[in-house]
């Protein structure tokens, strides 16, 4: 990377003023871009997709820390020519992509076995997860920075406060693990919040069997009203919750947030069953 220009110089030659619509915030401390890189365990047999690289901090480090091939999505033209520079540093590993990552089918962009690294634009990194959970037998693994909070709720257990949808569905699929905190001095601007990179592991199989669609529904009722008692937040699933309740042996007096991940899956794959029963 020594022979690249500063990244504050390309900022400036390319104008790249970091802006709040596209949910820029800049990583230029390379100690940090290479710890994010190297978090993310080798790099040198998986193609390394990276989503909103910006001036392409992070790029520079993955592919320094020996990424055989990065595959960037980035949908501000100015970005794109400032890592047309990277791209010619390193010749044939480095491709580039002019999209939006939200309408964007990242499994489909190489063969496997693929990892995702990015430092997410925190007003679509949530969604952008959940979509790729969906797919995730897609992916060797995530490393991925969100928001402290966020993070929190991410790998949160039963009977803590952050525990709730997001924690069960991600724990569901994957084994995720809080790496580390970047505070908000280390970018450009400076965000009003710390933020936390994560490590996602897939998997090998789900952790209890269940439909995802059904599991979102029972999560969305109990976590909807999660001061009530499931008795109570289950009714709007539209089965008897006492049988329910009674076939999954969860007691009606527990709430949402003292059921495990597994409790979870045993409620959606009994209200499948109950609901076919009843339309029979």
């Amino acid at each position: 990377m020594a022979d690249l220009p500063p990244l504050r110089e390309v900022i400036a030659r390319h104008d790249i003023a970091a802006r709040r619509s596209l949910g820029q915030n800049f990583i230029l401390d390379l100690n940090l871009t290479g710890r994010i890189a190297r978090a993310a365990g080798p790099l040198d047999r998986a193609t390394v997709i990276e989503i909103g690289p910006g001036p392409g901090g992070l790029t520079r480090a993955l592919l320094a820390a020996g990424a055989r091939r990065v595959v960037a999505i980035e949908r501000d033209p100015r970005c794109l020519e400032a890592l047309e520079e990277v791209a010619r540093h390193y010749p044939g590993r480095l491709e580039l992509v002019a999209g939006d990552a939200l309408e964007t089918d990242v499994a489909s962009l190489s063969p496997a076995p693929r990892k995702i690294i990015a430092n997410l634009p925190y007003n679509i990194a949530t969604v952008l997860l959940l979509r790729w959970l969906a797919q995730i037998d897609a992916f060797e693994s995530l490393t991925l920075m969100f928001q402290r909070e966020v993070a929190e709720r991410l790998v949160a257990v039963p009977r803590s406060p952050a525990y709730g949808r997001l924690s069960v569905v991600t724990q569901w699929l994957t084994e995720p693990r809080i790496l580390f905190d970047i505070p908000p001095q280390a970018f450009v601007p400076p965000p009003k919040i710390t933020s936390t990179v994560v490590g996602f592991v897939p998997r090998a199989k789900p952790l209890a069997a269940a439909d995802r669609s059904i599991l979102e529904q029972v999560t969305a009722a109990a976590f909807g009203q999660r001061r009530k008692m499931l008795r109570s937040s289950l009714k709007s699933l539209g089965v008897n919750t006492e049988a329910l309740l009674q076939e999954t042996g969860i007691a009606p007096t527990a709430r949402a947030e003292e059921l495990t991940v597994v409790q979870f899956c045993l409620l959606a794959t009994a209200v499948a069953r109950l609901s076919v029963l009843a339309s029979d």
